[in-house]
């Protein structure tokens, strides 16, 4: 047997951030490439000959979507006409009134397409496997809804694939580990060919049988190699799968930090963004000191990058902005301003008031500035 897996689609994820001014929205382009995933998805299935496209749960990212979006992912998935079996995860749980029960009613899904909304084996004999799907019929619980794997029967010779949803427990992150547990050796205890599973974002082993193959489009700052669906391939009941991992995403996520402290710094940053293009969504954390004229040269440095990037966020809460003191007497600063930029100044020393204080200075000088330039 061979098939993609895949999870954690996500259709109808909103994203927070915002147009510079007369820009285009870029969380309509990111909305779009999740559709365009998909297609991608389905693609590649053609490509590789696969027997089937499993999907661990999380299709949709809410119960809420627009007719339109429902009809937009079933088209999305029409250049395989293969075999599509789709999970549902915690966000696209199979209430009694879900995204499931409005799909069947629109009459959209076509017969090649198997949503799997009850807790038992079925076969695909011509296909030469059965799936043991664990659904999600609420958001979260507190039980293992795999569990029943372990005494399903299925006709002798098929392999055994498990479809579930959820947190394996001491694999990922203590962060990640909360509802919707699943024991971390289930595929053994359920004695099945192959676990796909959902809900972690990331490409992830749990073991030689138990794969999460993460989101096929990133959708967050963490480094945990997701866009990737995985292709398997299985020679027979007990072989071990052989798992490969293919890249579908188009946007790649990264939030580095850079320490300026000077010119050459600066110059170092803007050769690392000139990397940047369309495809990037970067939120970039800047730390250390900087003078006025290092100020000036930097903002033009990150609104060249921000022209290239699909996404350039930099936050420099923590880059200091240290005036000289040819600075100060260049923009003849005097009497109350004076005793304003000592003060802010002096607050910048207090761990409490540093951030506050430092981007109260750097909005003091960029209106000095924009006065010494006006006059």
């Amino acid at each position: 047997m061979k098939f993609i897996h895949t999870a954690d689609w996500q259709i109808g994820r909103q994203y927070g951030f915002k147009a510079a001014d007369d820009s285009p929205d870029p969380s309509a382009a990111m909305q779009q490439a999740r559709f365009d995933a998909v297609a991608r998805i389905a693609a590649l299935a053609t490509a590789e000959e696969v027997d089937a496209v499993l999907v661990a749960g999380d299709v949709f990212d809410k119960q809420g979507l627009s007719d339109v979006s429902l009809r937009r992912v079933i088209h999305a998935m029409e250049g395989f006409t293969g075999l599509w079996i789709l999970l549902p995860g915690n966000h696209d749980a199979a209430l009694a009134e879900s995204v499931w029960s409005r799909l069947q009613r629109l009459d959209v899904v076509s017969s090649n397409v198997s949503i799997l909304t009850t807790p038992e084996a079925v076969e695909f004999a011509e296909l030469g496997f059965a799936v043991l799907p664990a659904p999600l019929t609420q958001r979260q619980t507190h039980t293992d809804l795999s569990e029943w794997f372990d005494t399903a029967q299925t006709a002798p010779g098929l392999l055994r694939i498990g479809l579930a949803h959820g947190s394996v427990a001491g694999i990922l992150p203590e962060s990640a580990d909360s509802a919707n547990p699943i024991a971390p050796d289930r595929a053994a205890t359920a004695r099945l060919d192959y676990l796909a599973l959902g809900d972690w974002h990331g490409t992830k082993r749990v073991d030689e049988r138990t794969w999460y193959s993460g989101t096929p489009e990133q959708d967050r700052f963490k480094d945990n190699d997701s866009g990737n669906v995985l292709v398997v391939e299985i020679s027979g009941p007990g072989s071990v799968p052989l798992v490969t991992s293919r890249r579908i995403g188009r946007f790649r996520w990264q939030e580095p930090g850079v320490e300026i402290n000077g010119a050459p710094d600066i110059l170092q940053f803007a050769a690392e963004l000139q990397a940047l293009d369309q495809d990037c969504v970067v939120r970039c954390h800047v730390a250390g000191m900087i003078d006025l004229a290092g100020n000036g040269q930097l903002r033009q440095v990150i609104e060249a990058a921000q022209a290239r990037a699909h996404v350039l966020e930099v936050d420099t809460a923590h880059l200091r902005l240290e005036p000289s003191d040819a600075d100060v007497q260049a923009m003849r600063i005097d009497g109350v301003v004076a005793e304003l930029v000592d003060e802010l100044r002096t607050l910048q020393e207090d761990p409490d008031q540093a951030a506050t204080a430092n981007e109260a200075l750097k909005l003091l000088f960029d209106q000095l500035q924009q006065q010494g330039a006006s006059a």
